[in-house]
């Protein structure tokens, strides 16, 4: 990945919550640099009150937008205009937006429909017409609960001090219901179904292939949203397959392979 492709990342303050900020700002890391970086909420609203430190730190502008109408989200209108026009000024390569939201999903077509790389960040609640709508889409609060599962009973460091994450309240307030939106059971089906219709003549397939055809065909997809830290290790976790490795023609690199287990 081009660690310099630059990105206009987009935040819903009234779909998102802030304690998703860390996973955020380093999914965003691993496509390239956020060379905008924007908010959006009616900040009057004491409720916005968690947000404040996150602004801080993390380098995002606030963008205030009044809530005119009770009940009504009036940050997605003002999304919708800044995301236009820093299309047209074509300084960016792609869009992250970060909503739960599916009233942003004609904007995610329309960015994709010019050329553009858009990824989505939002909850496993998040419509399927957004989520479906973006080239690849992050589970933040299956992210944020892998997080927390793995870390469990280790100190890490937070504004400069050591805390037990186990009796960290705010670092555990984990979203029971969050499940990967795309179930394990469909990835597998797709898998074993790819490689029965697209695997050469000897019955193999390389993995960066498959995992691509994964990851077109679900947005969501995302190995860690299953346990796995590599696709590797969730196909080695299927009794049905098997993997081999081959050295690249320029014998610096090995290529890997999955094909179904023989008898």
């Amino acid at each position: 990945m081009n660690k310099e492709n630059k990105f206009a990342l987009l935040i819903d303050a009234d779909n998102i919550s802030p304690k998703y900020i860390e996973i955020i700002v380093r999914e965003t890391e691993a496509y390239g640099i956020a060379s905008i970086r924007r908010i959006y909420g009616d900040w009057t609203d004491l409720s916005k009150s968690t947000w404040k430190s996150c602004l801080l730190d993390n380098s995002l502008s606030p963008i205030q937008q009044y809530n005119y109408t009770t009940g009504k989200n009036s940050s997605d209108s003002a999304m919708i205009i800044d995301a236009m026009d820093i299309l047209y000024e074509n300084n960016v390569d792609g869009f992250i937006i970060a909503t739960s939201d599916s009233d942003f999903t004609r904007l995610a077509v329309r960015l994709r429909e010019s050329g553009k790389r858009v990824i989505g960040m939002g909850e496993s609640k998040t419509p399927s017409s957004f989520v479906k709508a973006c080239e690849q889409f992050k589970t933040l609060d299956v992210l944020y609960k892998s997080d927390a599962q793995s870390t469990k009973g280790r100190l890490y460091k937070k504004s400069g001090e050591e805390v037990d994450i186990k009796t960290n309240e705010e670092k555990f307030v984990l979203n029971k219901d969050a499940e990967p939106i795309t179930s394990m059971d469909n990835i597998k089906s797709t898998i074993i179904t790819l490689l029965e219709q697209q695997s050469d003549d000897d019955g193999w397939m390389f993995m960066g292939n498959l995992g691509n055809m994964i990851l077109k065909r679900y947005p969501d997809f995302d190995c860690r949203n299953y346990g796995f830290v590599k696709f590797g290790k969730m196909i080695d976790s299927f009794d049905e397959l098997q993997t081999k490795q081959e050295k690249s023609s320029n014998g610096m690199t090995s290529l890997v392979y999955v094909s179904f287990k023989k008898g």
